[in-house]
């Protein structure tokens, strides 16, 4: 049975993940699962679930990479878990990506540079807080709904 992406390595990312079926908007694209809830810090894998609270999510959704112009935004499930959902259609071929802003209210754990290679990437991974209001607009319903009770 075909879940609809693999596993496959980037050259500029390393892992990402890679449809293997076409996704319309409002498709889910990934099933989310925690790994470890009430983790001690946040990090590179680690999605923010609250105020103080962040977790590992577990399966595939820690190996899609971050891009300044997603495919996919987060719905929460019925675990709490993230969701990943199509805000635009993904053709079969595309990586599967999402902007860590989504998730993370504050990121300070990346290199400087990014390297999503979207056209209009911001330079550098940021959360949730250092979004334009552009941006937030473009990923209403489609971020973790604590990141709004942040600001």
């Amino acid at each position: 049975m075909d879940i609809g992406y693999k596993l496959l390595q980037t050259k500029e990312k390393g892992e990402g993940i890679l449809a293997t079926k076409k996704f319309f908007k409002g498709d889910t694209v990934m099933i989310g699962t925690i790994e470890a809830d009430n983790i001690e810090s946040n990090h590179s894998h680690a999605s923010q679930m609250g105020k103080n609270r962040f977790a590992v999510h577990g399966g595939y959704i820690t190996k899609v990479n971050h891009s300044c112009n997603p495919n996919c935004g987060i719905k929460l499930n019925d675990q709490n878990a993230h969701d990943f959902i199509a805000i635009r259609t993904i053709e079969m071929g595309d990586e599967i990506t999402f902007d860590y802003a989504m998730r993370n209210y504050c990121i300070e754990y990346f290199p400087d540079q990014c390297c999503c290679g979207a056209d209009k990437c911001r330079g550098q991974i940021t959360g949730w807080k250092d979004l334009p209001n552009d941006i937030r607009l473009k990923y209403k319903g489609f971020v973790a709904p604590y990141l709004l009770e942040l600001d």
